[in-house]
C-alpha cells in the first residue's frame, strides 16, 4: 500500500479504474495450490490481458476451502507477480474477526494495496453487530478495505447499514452484488466517501455510463471473455471511462453471443441452483490454456460430457479460434 491509513478512501477513489479481475485458485492433480500455475496465470492476466487489478482468494479463488497457509501464500505469489503491473486486493475474510486481522494484516505486509472483506455468515447477526464486526476488524489494521455484499452469503447489507460502515476510517469500498436500484440507493447515501462497483458484465457500460462506476470491480469475465489481443471489454470500458459511450457500445454489442455463453455457464446455475460454478470457470480457464485443476468438496465437478459441450460453445462463438497459436496448442 502506497498510502496512510487516513488516506484510504482518496487513495480508493484514485487507484480503482477499469477492469480487475477475480482469479481462481488452481490445485495440482494432488490436491495442493498450484503455485507454478498461479504465477503462469498471473502473467497471463497482467501481460496477455492488460488488467488493471487482480482480486484474489476470493469467491472465484474457493477461500472458504482453503486453510489459513494456503491463503496467505496464494496472496504472496499474486503480489509478486503483479508488482509494477496491476493493483492487487486481497479477500481476506473470516467468521473469526481475529482470522481476519491475521490474514488481513498478512496482505498488508506482504504488499496488497487494498483488503476486501466479506461479513461474518454465521451465526446470525443484526446490523448493528455486523456493523460492530466491522469496526473492531479495520481499527486493528491500517490497509484500505473494501465491504464485500453478496447474496450468497445470507446476509443481505441494507444501504443504510453500508453507508454506517463507509464512514470508518480506513472502509474505502464496496463490491455491492445487487439491484441496481440497491446500487443507486447505495451511490446516494454514501456520496464519495466510498468507491462503488458491481461485478456485473452485463451491467457494466450501463453503471459507467449511468451511475457513474469508474471500475469493474471484479469478475472472472475479464478472462473467461478475452484473450490476449483481443479484448473487447477494456476496451469498451476504457471508451466509456473517456465519455465515448456510442463507440462503446459497438464493442459491447459486438460480443453479444459470446455473453450468452458466459451467462448461461457462469450465471445461471448460481441463480436456478444456487451453485458456484467455479468447476466451470476452470473448465473455460483451461480451454483457454490456463491453470485450473479441479474444485474443491462441497462444489461438485465437472463431467466430460459438460467440458464437450463448454468447449463446443465457445469454439461456435470463435473465442477459441482467437487464441494465439502457441496458447491453442497448450490448451487442447
Amino acid at each position: 500500500m502506497n498510502y496512510r491509513k487516513s488516506e484510504a478512501k482518496e487513495a480508493s477513489r484514485a487507484q480503482f479504474r477499469g477492469i480487475w479481475a477475480a482469479i481462481t485458485t488452481p490445485f495440482t492433480p494432488d490436491d495442493r495450490l498450484d503455485e507454478a500455475g498461479l504465477r503462469r496465470n498471473m502473467r497471463y492476466y497482467t501481460d496477455g490481458l492488460g488488467v488493471d487489478g487482480i482480486f484474489c482468494t476470493g469467491t472465484m479463488g474457493e477461500f472458504w476451502a482453503l486453510t489459513k497457509e494456503e491463503r496467505n501464500r496464494a496472496v504472496e505469489i499474486v503480489v509478486e507477480e503483479a508488482r509494477g503491473k496491476c493493483k492487487v486486493i486481497a479477500h481476506t475474510g473470516h467468521h473469526s474477526p481475529n482470522e481476519t486481522v491475521d490474514l488481513t494484516r498478512h496482505a498488508q505486509e506482504v504488499g496488497a494495496d487494498f483488503a476486501i472483506v466479506i461479513n461474518p455468515y454465521y451465526p446470525w447477526a443484526s446490523e448493528d453487530t455486523i456493523y460492530e464486526w466491522f469496526k473492531v476488524v479495520a481499527s486493528r489494521v491500517d490497509i484500505g478495505i473494501w465491504m464485500f455484499d453478496t447474496p450468497f452469503s445470507g446476509v443481505e447489507f441494507s444501504p443504510q447499514l453500508t453507508a454506517r460502515i463507509a464512514g470508518i476510517e480506513n472502509i474505502c469500498g464496496i463490491k455491492c452484488s445487487r439491484s441496481l436500484d440497491h446500487y443507486e440507493q447505495v451511490r446516494k447515501l454514501c456520496g464519495d466517501k466510498i468507491v462503488l462497483s458491481h461485478p456485473s458484465e452485463t451491467e457494466c457500460l450501463r453503471l459507467m455510463r449511468d451511475h457513474g462506476m469508474k471500475v469493474h470491480m471484479s469478475s472472472a469475465a475479464p478472462f473467461l471473455m478475452q484473450v490476449p489481443g483481443y479484448t473487447p471489454m477494456r476496451d469498451y470500458a476504457e471508451l466509456a471511462l473517456a465519455g465515448k459511450f456510442g463507440e462503446a457500445e459497438t464493442i459491447r454489442h459486438g460480443i453479444q453471443p459470446l455473453r450468452e455463453v458466459h451467462e448461461r455457464w457462469m450465471r445461471e446455475p448460481w441463480l436456478k441452483h444456487k451453485i458456484i460454478p467455479i468447476h466451470y470457470l476452470k473448465a473455460w480457464s483451461e480451454l483457454l490454456g490456463m491453470a485450473g485443476g479441479h474444485v474443491r468438496p462441497p462444489l461438485p465437478q465437472i463431467t466430460q460430457q459438460e467440458r464437450q459441450t463448454l468447449r463446443a460453445e465457445l469454439e461456435r462463438v470463435g473465442l477459441l479460434a482467437r487464441l494465439p497459436a502457441g496458447a491453442r496448442v497448450h490448451a487442447a
